[in-house]
């Protein structure tokens, strides 16, 4: 009894997601340019806000912290996925396993609450605008930013540990391109059903809880919009439809995967390439094609860097 409580995987094997050498091909292009792109991006947007003054404002602190997060994210199953396209025999170890659950969970957790931020920060611009640097002062930015990690790696630290003591002692193929909880318990050597339950639940459920809070606080704010007058309702606007569409692109493949009653694994693969790979760039370019006041703060970054080359 004692040996089978003790795990005997050392390693995971991932089944990835084609053997076709054509669809093999494309996909290493396309998520190696994605990848690419999406550090790029989000690191010129956290460089923007670092060293231009005009956007030191608890917006974009919010924004380059979400950029921050976004590079930790797309770094954590990407880099591995695209080097295993072509390996017949694409492995991981036991603790590397356990890294990716931790880090994408805890990760995940930091950006639920840093949009819960951005859409408070949001609320308070647009509903008590004399309020609003009373109320969004530096104290109050970093203590969202100190809930959000709290927060994060609370909610993937008290997960892991209900599981990473789980016996494992013979299966380790996982039919996927990475690490993640559900497929993780299933390999385990016990009745592992309420533990599945409760970790798809609790994910499932903060997801699901934290959407319907984000969209119903952004309809409100919607709402306050529609009142104001047409320039600042026109820029109000085009800066809260960027933040929506970055919830919807963050929350819906996350409530898919931990409610959805029936996976289906072409669907699952495709949604968690979408998730690890095409949201983190997506974002940045989101937030820099529809927000004026970024396109300006890199243009001022480009001219500073010509005038430095020309200088040097």
């Amino acid at each position: 009894m004692d040996e089978v409580n003790h795990s005997v995987v050392a390693e995971f094997v991932f089944l990835g997601l084609s053997d076709s050498w054509e669809i093999q091909l494309l996909l290493f292009l396309f998520s190696s340019v994605v990848y690419v792109a999406s550090i790029l991006g989000n690191l010129l947007i956290l460089i923007t806000v670092i060293f231009d003054s005009h956007l030191h404002s608890p917006m974009y602190f919010l924004l380059a912290n979400l950029s921050f997060i976004d590079m930790g994210g797309s770094s954590i199953a990407a880099p591995k996925m695209i080097c295993d396209l072509f390996r017949n025999h694409k492995v991981i170890s036991f603790g590397g396993c356990v890294a990716q659950i931790f880090f994408s969970h805890a990760l995940g957790g930091v950006e639920m609450v840093l949009l819960i931020a951005m859409a408070f920060d949001r609320y308070v611009a647009i509903c008590k605008p004399l309020h609003y640097l009373t109320i969004m002062n530096p104290k109050m930015c970093i203590l969202l930013l100190i809930l959000a990690w709290i927060t994060g790696i609370t909610h993937s630290g008290v997960q892991l540990a209900f599981v990473v003591h789980l016996p494992f002692c013979g299966p380790n193929i996982l039919d996927s391109f990475f690490c993640d909880l559900p497929q993780f318990i299933q390999l385990a050597c016990m009745d592992t059903y309420r533990l599945q339950f409760m970790v798809n639940a609790n994910s499932g459920f903060i997801s699901l809880i934290c959407f319907c809070v984000l969209i119903i606080s952004y309809i409100f704010i919607l709402v306050t919009v529609q009142k104001q007058s047409s320039g600042v309702s026109s820029k109000a606007l085009s800066t809260l439809a960027a933040h929506i569409t970055v919830v919807f692109l963050f929350f819906c493949p996350l409530i898919f995967f931990y409610t959805w009653p029936h996976p289906v694994s072409h669907l699952d693969k495709f949604l968690a390439i979408f998730d690890a790979v095409v949201t983190p760039f997506l974002n940045p370019v989101i937030y820099t094609f529809r927000n004026k006041e970024m396109k300006l703060g890199m243009r001022r970054m480009y001219s500073r860097l010509a005038l430095l080359k020309k200088f040097s």
